[in-house]
């Protein structure tokens, strides 16, 4: 504690000259935040389409049963993840949470490449329109994972960086976690989902 506190007066004089970084910090950590509030209000848009989906393929194929099932058990591990905005304070947490989203993705590919086995559920106009909502939706997830990356890499430049990083250290703020990708860029595009003409109906 004592060490804290001869660091903390060292480093006053630094806070009344402005130059410590502190409203750079602050100014970077609420834009974090409301990056990831964006992040989260675009996973649960997806999640909020998949049941109303889920029941439209079933009309058509209802014994596509092992895809229902992948679909249905990946929206509940998404569900059971406390996606708060603290989450963005545990990297454990914040994995989980990736992985999950990346478990939902695969799933939902998996849901709409059915449809291909289905001209009839094509060209289900409920189905094409829920379709149009979903590809929508992942243009704006794509669209704010890039803004979360970009708010938690300025972010966690200014808490590594002298002398922010001594203000950092003193009021407690800590690096964030972030999305990680083998290819950055590739997020940058949204998952390709066909959404092709229906196929003409088969002449008799």
């Amino acid at each position: 504690m004592r060490r804290w506190l001869i660091l903390l007066l060292s480093v006053l004089p630094l806070l009344t000259l402005g130059g410590c970084g502190y409203n750079a910090l602050q100014s970077a950590d609420e834009q974090v935040k409301a990056s990831w509030a964006e992040v989260l209000n675009q996973y649960q848009r997806r999640a909020d389409l998949v049941p109303n989906l889920v029941a439209v393929v079933k009309g058509y194929a209802a014994h596509e049963k092992d895809v229902f099932v992948q679909v249905t058990e990946a929206r509940a591990r998404v569900g059971q993840i406390q996606a708060t905005p603290q989450l963005i304070e545990d990297p454990a947490a914040f994995a989980r949470f990736q992985q999950a989203q990346q478990q939902m993705t695969g799933a939902l590919s998996r849901l709409i490449a059915v449809s291909e086995n289905y001209p009839q559920l094509k060209a289900d106009g409920a189905f094409r329109d829920l379709q149009a909502q979903l590809e929508g939706t992942e243009n704006r997830i794509a669209v704010a994972r890039m803004r979360y990356i970009d708010a938690v890499r300025n972010y966690n430049n200014l808490v590594r960086q002298f002398p922010s990083n001594l203000t950092a250290k003193v009021i407690g703020m800590r690096v964030k976690p972030s999305f990680t990708v083998e290819d950055e860029k590739a997020i940058s595009a949204p998952p390709k989902i066909d959404f092709g003409t229906p196929a003409p109906a088969a002449s008799k």
